[in-house]
């Protein structure tokens, strides 16, 4: 396979073309092209056979102009300060596009969380924050959960910021659970909020999506609430999913219960029974349409994106498809959904949840749902309407909503 592109090259290279289509001022352009401000630290841990393991940790703000930065934290092996950076980019393009009073951010430690105790997890995260503490707060940096972090970490880290500012700060963190203050609606929301602006797509392409086909890619959070709801809200027959192992298929749909039960007993979906085992790659190339790219980024690229049947890509991963694939579909007639639009429901009920802490009172999962649903249809129809506008490609629509807007909140501070 070939090597991947840095992420952070991408992201730079997304936001020069919205700055050319916005003719934007050359200081204004350069400004945003880089993050504000960046944490290295290191963090050394006590480990649980008595030796002391430093960790590498690293936290972006890369926009702050509309808002405190938001973001999450990751724990990844092969993480890196431009994956971060790139995640950071996004993130602030992705608050701006649901217009959310709120900037961009991302976090991270190299480690490898699957061959840690929970004790030695708990003083890793304890640790982080320790280094972060006076950097962050409800006011300027709000992190959350990303991958291989959980609710218990966040309210770890919580109690942490806590203990060193000497008050109660639910605010400083989402994602928490529910009885240290989390949000009620946080754990689809990402899905959900996909599955929203996949039925506003419908309307503007005039497809009827009831016993309509779809596939997704990817069965960890995202993919598998995309599954349950695609068919609760959208009615859609999912005949394809995958998870790192493989993929099933079955053309009279499958039925996620069944799945996600044979998944949680056998640690994969592959191997269902009733199903035919399929690959990654070929599951991509179904014709189906709907397809939720909901795993790892950078599936769909140059060699394989003229081969993609699906009428609307949903994409609930971050960076799925890369800049080359994105012109082919286009110009294919393949509806894009972009990430930061698709998947921006997880940032949208962190935001809730953020807006739940400040004022402490607490809402019920259907008040989350209604808002979830009138934000994340705003959104798409401004990214829609800006990409026709401009007969440019969804993903570039959305970034001109959003570099518009970060722009104009920079300009209107007197920064630029």
């Amino acid at each position: 396979m070939p090597e991947k592109a840095n992420p952070f090259a991408i992201a730079q290279r997304q936001l020069d073309e919205a700055a050319r289509i916005l003719r934007l001022d050359p200081a204004m352009h350069e400004f945003l092209r880089w993050p504000m401000r960046e944490f290295h630290f290191t963090i050394p841990v006590r480990m649980d056979d008595g030796s002391v393991q430093v960790f590498k940790g690293f936290r972006v703000q890369y926009n702050d102009a509309r808002g405190p930065a938001k973001g999450g934290i990751r724990y990844h092996p092969e993480e890196t300060i431009d994956t971060v950076r790139a995640l950071a980019a996004w993130m602030t393009w992705k608050t701006a596009a649901l217009d959310l009073p709120l900037g961009g951010g991302k976090g991270g430690i190299i480690c490898n969380p699957k061959a840690m105790s929970e004790g030695e997890l708990e003083r890793l995260s304890r640790g982080y924050m320790r280094r972060v503490a006076y950097f962050i707060g409800p006011e300027q940096d709000v992190p959350a959960p990303d991958v291989y972090t959980t609710p218990q970490i966040m309210a770890w880290m919580m109690d942490e910021y806590e203990t060193i500012v000497g008050h109660h700060a639910p605010g400083v963190i989402t994602g928490k659970p529910i009885p240290v203050g989390g949000s009620l609606g946080r754990g689809d929301a990402t899905a959900r909020g996909g599955v929203y602006a996949v039925r506003e797509a419908a309307k503007v392409l005039d497809l009827d999506l009831e016993g309509a086909t779809a596939a997704i890619q990817g069965y960890g959070n995202a993919g598998s609430f995309a599954h349950k709801l695609s068919v609760e809200i959208l009615g859609l027959k999912v005949v394809a999913v995958s998870d790192s192992k493989g993929g099933i298929y079955n053309a009279e749909g499958l039925d996620y219960e069944k799945v996600l039960a044979h998944k949680q007993e056998t640690g994969s979906v592959i191997n269902f029974p009733g199903a035919d085992n399929i690959t990654n790659e070929e599951l991509l190339e179904l014709d189906v349409t709907v397809l939720f790219p909901a795993a790892l980024e950078e599936v769909i690229t140059e060699r394989n994106a003229g081969n993609i049947k699906a009428k609307i890509v949903a994409e609930l991963a971050n960076g799925p498809t890369t800049p080359e694939a994105d012109v082919i579909m286009h110009e294919n007639g393949v509806y894009v959904i972009p990430d930061f639009l698709c998947n921006a429901g997880g940032v949208t009920v962190s935001y809730f949840e953020q807006v739940q802490n400040a004022y402490n009172h607490y809402w019920s999962e259907e008040e989350v749902h209604r808002a979830l649903d009138a934000k994340m249809t705003t959104a798409f129809h401004a990214v829609h309407e800006t990409a026709r506008q401009y007969n440019v490609h969804n993903r570039l629509g959305a970034y001109l909503v959003s570099v518009a807007r970060v722009a104009e909140a920079v300009r209107l501070r007197g920064w630029i």
